[in-house]
């Protein structure tokens, strides 16, 4: 038996496939190769940098499907079924929308994979698949799984290793849709098996691609316990409250850990309570006292902004950028408000009809990457596309590049620290261009 599993690219350009250069490798796929007998044959494709082969011959095919690669992921589903091929779609679009999926592919996972892989090889095998498989959401990678990291071998991802300590996070952000997800519960994965992980493979910079890495404080402080003698770096996403605990803060930084990426989201408290975004809002001091704290510890801050909220304007917007470039964040993200289907922004959109693209942004043959997919309240959607867009721009011109570097508490701690600025500050200056206005599919 021979499965098939596929990693779908966001889509094209006006003019020209899209080549994505900042790709990582596809975690999930991994662990599910890693699940699976070793009498099965596995081949992984990824489709944001190489064609698919779809005449080659497979017994199953299985797609990851996020929200933003949904129309794509059922492009390929359709071609593989043209041919016989039976397809199963699994991923957090697939478990927000079970029932869009289901209309394009012979069986869907809702939930954790990995929770009922083997049920589904066992399906497949006997050429049974169900219609529809559950999982419950859990423990990543539980009783020790490790990803099958030779399928990701000559696909040119970037050097880090992506691993994951905990699912989930406790607050509820009303844009979120791992919160809807994962119902502000917490998972934690053994951290031997986690020490294992890191022992096993040769890598020593991890991306620990957990929702919220700071979520539970005290589990992360046996991590950084554990990690110490590992003499590793590494980055994750975490909640700004964790500048409040000044042990945890040393840890981390005495551990190896180089930065996260923080939802800073709005400068504005209003924007910020609209978000239910709590960690942010109390005692809001516009951020001086968190910020502080992680230049004392040296953290490279990667500032992800959300913009378009009801008291967002375009002036708005440009005094957010001046706010990041005064604080010399190391990256920074200006992402659009997008509505995700199932969250509590998506029903408050649709409630006050105004959401555009008849809903379903992700699936519109007009929508395109990094658009406004609804009407702000004080400006227009296409203001809002073009002040984000300015916003990116300019924070990522060669002028903003090196003021950005020039913090010596944070750029200067090591040649490592200075040549990976470098690196990833020239790519994400490309993608601003790349990626905007980028088609969903291919067709």
């Amino acid at each position: 038996m021979k499965v098939t599993l596929i990693k779908p690219t966001i889509g094209r350009r006006e003019h020209s496939l899209y080549v994505d250069e900042g790709r990582m490798e596809p975690l999930m796929l991994g662990v599910l190769a890693g699940l699976t007998p070793p009498d099965i044959e596995v081949v992984l494709y990824d489709d944001r940098m190489e064609a698919i082969p779809y005449d080659e011959p497979t017994d199953l095919v299985a797609i990851t499907v996020e929200t933003y690669t949904a129309r794509r992921a059922y492009e390929i589903a359709a071609e593989f079924r043209l041919r016989g091929v039976p397809v199963i779609l699994g991923g957090m679009h697939v478990a927000l929308l079970p029932e869009e999926a289901a209309m394009h592919a012979d069986s869907i996972f809702v939930g954790d994979a990995e929770t009922g892989w083997l049920q589904v090889l066992a399906d497949a095998r006997t050429q049974r698949l169900r219609r529809r498989y559950d999982g419950a959401p859990g423990i990543a990678q539980s009783g020790n799984v490790r990803p099958r990291r030779d399928l990701y071998a000559g696909k040119g991802y970037l050097p880090i290793t992506l691993m994951q300590f905990s699912r989930g996070c406790r607050f509820a952000c009303s844009f979120c849709a791992v919160s809807q997800y994962f119902g502000k519960k917490h998972y934690l994965r053994r951290i031997d098996e986690v020490v294992a992980e890191i022992e096993s493979q040769p890598r020593h910079f991890i991306f620990f691609v957990d929702d919220n890495i700071a979520s539970d404080r005290m589990a992360l402080k046996e991590l950084c316990h554990a990690l110490i003698p590992l003499c590793v770096h590494w980055i994750s996403q975490a909640s700004l409250d964790v500048t409040q605990d000044r042990e945890l803060m040393r840890l981390m930084e005495r551990s190896g850990c180089w930065g996260h990426v923080m939802g800073f989201e709005s400068i504005s408290p209003g924007s910020l309570r609209d978000a239910r975004k709590s960690p942010n809002i109390r005692g809001f001091s516009h951020y001086a006292q968190e910020i502080a704290v992680l230049r004392d510890h040296g953290m490279q801050t990667w500032a992800a902004f959300t913009l378009g909220y009801d008291h967002d304007t375009p002036a708005s917007i440009r005094a957010t950028v001046d706010f990041a470039l005064h604080n010399k964040f190391t990256f920074a993200a200006y992402n659009i408000l997008m509505p995700y289907p199932g969250t509590p922004l998506y029903r408050k959109l649709a409630q006050e009809n105004r959401l555009l693209y008849d809903g379903r942004w992700w699936l519109h043959p007009e929508y395109r990457f990094n658009h406004a997919a609804f009407r702000p309240a004080r400006m227009s959607p296409d203001e809002l596309t073009k002040a984000c867009h300015a916003a990116r721009t300019r924070y990522n011109s060669l002028g903003g590049m090196v003021w950005r570097f020039s913090d010596w508490q944070t750029s200067f701690r090591s040649l490592g620290r200075v040549l990976s600025y470098w690196r990833y500050s020239l790519l994400f200056r490309k993608e601003v261009y790349k990626k905007h206005g980028m088609k969903f599919g291919l067709r």
